[in-house]
């Protein structure tokens, strides 16, 4: 599955990686090398990110299920006190 970014982020992206050179070492770089080091980044870093997440987020679920009994169990027939724990008894 390829990981791809609706064109909103895209714009937002490079101008964030434009910013970072020119504060981060006083370079400037135009849209076009923000735009390819964002595409590198995109394509071999980003799966590592993306893969990381599904990991914990199967870990997070996997541990809810596990404990969805405990979490979400009610007694039935409730209304009515235990017979030991009626008054007179």
């Amino acid at each position: 599955m390829a990981i791809s970014l609706a064109p909103d982020v895209t714009k937002q992206a490079v101008a964030s990686i434009r910013r970072f050179f020119a504060e981060s070492w006083g370079q400037e770089v135009g849209d076009l090398k923000a735009g390819l080091l964002l595409d590198y980044f995109v394509r071999e870093i980003a799966p590592c990110v993306y893969n990381r997440a599904i990991a914990d987020a199967q870990v997070y679920l996997r541990d809810r299920v596990a404990d969805l009994e405990g979490a979400c169990w009610e007694r039935e027939f409730g209304y009515w006190p235990p017979p030991s724990q009626r008054a007179g008894r």
